[in-house]
């Protein structure tokens, strides 16, 4: 089992919801820790823990962004951490995966299955191995307590319910003075 970590100079988590019903609005959260455990030769042994900062959403516009923020949707103040904890992953091919797991928003907890892929792991021109991570899902928000909306004159809802998750990143493994550490 090894232990890897985000290169958060090349990762991305974002999300997109509908807005209002005809486009989607997208978004990403700047800070994102999370423990990552691959083991390369029983992959269903693999195990992540990770940890969002809500506050740092951005969806580049700033009143939006406070909105999200607030008590009507993150209420950032109170809940300053959205976690997931897997709690199975399943080899799908060469390179895909399934993971399912607990995500917990406003410290509600409920289990959601996210796809993805790994590209390497290669050996990076620092002397270290790398491997690049694509991860999708679904949710619906207003499960975990993000309500919000507003009715729309045309019909339908300014928000939809449906949010996308897309994560793109690298992952560093760590270094074996960093796994004793641990």
């Amino acid at each position: 089992m090894a232990c890897w970590n985000l290169d958060t100079n090349h990762l991305d988590v974002g999300f997109a919801v509908k807005h209002p019903m005809v486009a989607s609005v997208k978004g990403r959260f700047h800070s994102v820790e999370a423990d990552i455990e691959i083991d390369e030769e029983r992959p269903e042994a693999s195990s992540v823990v990770a940890r969002i900062e809500t506050a740092t959403l951005d969806t580049r516009a700033a009143d939006r962004d406070a909105h999200l923020r607030s008590a009507d949707f993150f209420n950032s103040e109170q809940f300053p951490l959205m976690t997931f904890r897997s709690t199975e992953v399943r080899r799908k091919g060469a390179s895909d995966f399934a993971i399912t797991g607990d995500l917990t928003i406003r410290d509600v907890t409920k289990p959601i299955t996210l796809t993805g892929s790994i590209a390497g792991p290669i050996a990076d021109p620092f002397g270290g191995r790398r491997a690049g991570i694509e991860v999708t899902g679904e949710i619906d928000r207003e499960a975990w307590g993000l309500t919000w909306n507003m009715g729309l004159e045309a019909g339908g809802v300014l928000v939809g319910k449906t949010v996308k998750i897309a994560i793109e990143g690298e992952i560093v493994q760590a270094a074996a003075q960093d796994e004793a550490a641990a």
